[in-house]
């Protein structure tokens, strides 16, 4: 096919922002319910409600109807908010009020729970079955607010709607609850201030019938994850001792002994509760996930520590869902596969589709090649996944470089691997390069690489974002002087903090990003009320580097125009930190836009939001870096 030449950046494209929102539904979870296989998926076209579906012959059937919304709101991100009785009842927590209700798919859903006198001040996640000597219950984690505190405790809910049982409590936060085989304890993974879990947890155990609980296991310096049974005396547990998460086998005193030793992560950073990263299958071997750049699935024989990994055909994300005998239900994708549920059988190792997280598909010839690749940084390697420019039609012009957009995931400790990303094909499709940067502080590989960002948050993440653009420049792959970076939450602090310090990019595009501390760390949520004290320090000991650090106290160090995006219902990062980075702007005399949506939270769910600020976005590129993306509304820029 011969190539038009045009610049880049303008190429017409057939993927639009309309196109990315409303063909989008993000699955969230699958489970067995008897023959029948359940998930939840996201709805942007129903103002951004989860709903719970299967299927009724060939078509999707929606069982929990509008307006209810299947979505927790402990520790804000929520986790585990519905699950399944054996005779086929859903049981889930509504957002509006945080109650959890039961229902038979078609029957209006009834509270299991009371209505508390302030709505939502009592939430519940990570919802499961469990069978006691009674009879079965709801186990969750549950998160009360009484207007000046916040307790949290691990309770029982009666399924006769009589009201939730209280069985342990003891520390600022809880997950991870696993009944013992005969009902008699309980083991849960602990933390408290100032540790986030991905630092250090505890596993502990508590007999039921005295209440006395002990710490089996972990600490300030072990990050402790997932414990499931194996019979009354011993459990299976994650653990980053050796500096990765890898599996080990541990009796009720603590004596722990390692499964597979493997520089790879077998487990991820806690921000959902309900995650798992393993699964004891019925012979007694387990399906595990590990992470080294990419995602691999494996089945470990705790006897002989072998690992035996299982070809997925080009899928490098994986999660695990539900399981039935040898079928498992996974959540995967892959640089030329989209997101979605996928089922798996362990004797054939066929891979089905179950529901994808996308109605419709580009074809194929628009979508990116995502290439992983390590830059070499002044102070240490940066990994990163590459989108180069790609459209079946269009190349650039001549000598020309392609302008690139440096993504920078949240978390910080998230982790991005090769993935067929909608938003990704919408740039390069346009002929706008994007590289997605794992900096130090990301997850995926082990401990130490994660603790690359302790006290130096607004440092290594802004020196690794900027050695990786650099590489590409040097390469010969970018323009440097249209490079961009746009980042959301944690990474949009990076995206701020590195206009503010550094001249390499062009503009940037910050999604509800923390821009202050000061303020941010008295109105933000428990959950991360604390967090900053190991990525920067505590207070008021490190309250000079807080405003050091700041990027709203460095826009003197801004030259170059922002685009704020922020959703006005943000509890994590509140409006204030885009409107006082807003106010800086305009003192300053700096080009700017600044986006607010009302009903929205921390991240945007809502179709008419979604269109809005991809265009935006876009927009606001090409006005900055000299190109006119066709068919986009222009984005009216506050100028001096």
């Amino acid at each position: 096919m011969t190539h038009s030449a045009l610049p880049f950046g303008s190429w017409p494209s057939p993927i639009s922002a309309a196109d990315l929102a409303a063909s989008g539904h993000p699955v969230e979870g699958g489970i067995f319910v008897g023959d029948e296989i359940w998930w939840s998926e996201m709805r942007p076209t129903e103002g951004g409600r989860t709903t719970i579906c299967r299927y009724r012959g060939d078509e999707v059937e929606t069982m929990l109807r509008a307006p209810f919304n299947a979505r927790s709101r402990v520790h804000e991100y929520g986790g585990g908010a519905w699950t399944a009785t054996p005779d086929g009842r859903m049981i889930f927590v509504e957002f509006s009020d945080q109650r959890v209700y039961i229902a038979r798919p078609g029957e209006d859903p009834v509270p299991l729970t009371p209505e508390p006198a302030v709505t939502a001040s009592v939430r519940y996640g990570e919802l499961s079955i469990v069978s006691f000597p009674h009879g079965a219950e709801v186990l969750a984690v549950r998160e009360i607010h009484d207007g000046t505190d916040i307790v949290r405790d691990i309770c029982a809910i009666a399924l006769d709607g009589t009201g939730a049982r209280s069985l342990v409590s003891g520390s600022h936060f809880l997950a991870s609850p696993r009944m013992s085989p005969n009902g008699t304890h309980l083991a849960w993974i602990a933390w408290d201030h100032p540790q986030m879990p991905w630092d250090g947890t505890e596993l502990r155990i508590v007999d039921l019938a005295t209440g006395e609980w002990t710490r089996v296991l972990g600490g300030p310096d072990e990050s402790v994850l997932q414990p499931e049974w194996i019979d009354e005396d011993s459990l299976y547990v994650i653990s980053d001792r050796s500096g990765w998460w890898n599996l080990y086998r541990t009796d009720l005193s603590g004596n722990a002994e390692a499964l597979h030793t493997s520089e790879a992560d077998f487990g991820a950073p806690l921000w959902h509760l309900g995650a798992r990263w393993y699964s004891i299958l019925d012979d007694g071997t387990l399906l595990t996930v590990r992470t080294f750049g990419v995602d691999t699935l494996a089945i470990l024989n705790p006897a002989t520590g072998s690992l035996e990994d299982i070809d997925l055909d080009g899928l490098t994300s994986v999660s695990l869902s539900g399981r039935a005998g040898t079928s498992v239900l996974i959540k995967a994708a892959g640089a030329q596969r989209p997101a979605g549920l996928r089922l798996l059988d362990l004797e054939t190792l066929a891979v089905a589709d179950i529901r994808s997280g996308l109605e419709s598909v580009p074809d194929a010839d628009y979508l990116p090649l995502g290439e992983p690749i390590t830059f070499k940084g002044p102070e240490r390697e940066v990994h990163t996944v590459v989108y180069a420019p790609r459209n079946p039609e269009y190349c650039g012009l001549d000598g020309e470089l392609p302008p690139y957009v440096a993504f920078v995931h949240g978390g910080p400790t998230a982790h991005v691997a090769p993935a067929l990303n909608p938003v990704f094909a919408y740039f390069t499709s346009r002929g706008i390069g994007v590289v997605d940067v794992n900096y130090g502080g990301s997850s995926g590989y082990g401990r130490e690489y994660r603790n690359r960002l302790q006290g130096q948050w607004g440092v290594v993440d802004v020196e690794d974002t900027v050695a990786a653009v650099r590489g590409l420049a040097e390469a010969g792959l970018a323009d440097p002087a249209r490079l961009a970076i746009e980042g959301g939450s944690a990474g949009g602090w990076t995206v701020l903090a590195a206009l503010t310090s550094s001249d390499v990019f062009a503009c940037g595009a910050s999604y509800f990003g923390v821009a202050e501390l000061e303020l941010f760390v008295a109105e933000t949520h428990d959950f991360e009320s604390r967090y900053i004290d190991g990525l920067i320090g505590p207070l008021p000991e490190a309250l000079e580097l807080y405003r050091t650090r700041a990027p709203l106290n460095n826009v003197d160090g801004l030259s170059c125009p922002v685009l704020l995006l922020q959703g006005l219902s943000d509890p994590i990062v509140p409006p204030s930190q885009a409107e006082r980075f807003r106010d800086a702007m305009v003192r300053k005399g700096i080009p700017h836009a600044y986006l607010a949506y009302e009903g929205e939270s921390h991240g945007f769910r809502k179709l008419d939001t979604l269109v809005n600020a991809r265009e935006s976005e876009l927009s606001f590129y090409g006005q900055v870096m000299g190109f006119t993306p066709p068919g986009i509304p222009t984005l009216e820029l506050w100028r001096p």
